[in-house]
Formats: C-alpha cells, structure tokens, sequence
C-alpha cells in the first residue's frame, strides 16, 4: 500500500516562506507523476504544483514565480517551497502521486493522497 506523509505546515507570516516535503513509502520512480494540492475553506481542491517522472512541472497560474517543485530521489521525496505567502494560499496541502500502468491493451490510473498538511498565512 502506497503511503504519502506531508510535513511542513503551520503558520506562515505574509511574505514569508514555506517549504513543505511529501515522503513516499517507495520509490517515486513508481509514479508518473507526483504534484501538491491545496483545498481552502469551502473551494474546491486545486492543484498547486506536479513534476512528472521525466522532470517536467506545471504550476497553477496563482503560484507560478513564487513555487518550485522539485523531487529527492534518494530519499524518496517531493518538495515544494513557496515564497512571498499570501492569505490566499492558506489551505490543507496535500500531496499526490499517480501511476498509470499497462496491462495488455488497457490502461489503469492509480492516484493516491497524503492525509494532509495545514498551512496558515497570517496578515
């Protein structure tokens, strides 16, 4: 069983920076793609950042400039780090990884979710 555990969250001042770190219970080269999520208080959950196993990222609109994804292979690890936080990031960040496997002529897509972080952006 996949297991995701984020750390890093808590409260954050305006302007100030984050670094959150997702560990995975194997190795990330099982995944073809792993990405942060965050969901604020009543919205939906959106994606944050994703970086696909050959190393491409994408970013939200919301973020980009002031996020970096980034993965620790030897330790089995997904990183974000934020700077210049906003209110507006506040949210619980989750982290997520997806495998998508070949079996015969189909296609199976496995996601899987961290339990969660809280970040808090004070004014």
């Amino acid at each position: 069983q996949v297991q995701l555990v984020e750390s890093g969250g808590g409260l954050v001042q305006d302007g100030h920076p984050l670094r959150l770190s997702c560990a995975a219970s194997g190795s990330i080269f099982n995944f073809n793609n792993m990405g942060w999520y965050r969901q604020a208080p009543g919205k939906q959950r959106e994606m944050v950042a994703r970086i696909s196993s050959g190393g491409d990222t994408d970013y939200a609109d919301s973020v980009k400039g002031r996020a970096t994804i980034s993965r620790d292979v030897a330790k089995n690890m997904v990183l974000l780090e934020m700077n210049s936080l906003k209110p507006d990031d506040t949210g619980v960040y989750y982290c997520n990884a997806v495998r998508v496997q070949n079996k015969g002529w189909e296609l199976f897509k496995s996601e899987y979710w961290g339990q969660g972080t809280q970040v808090t952006v004070s004014s």
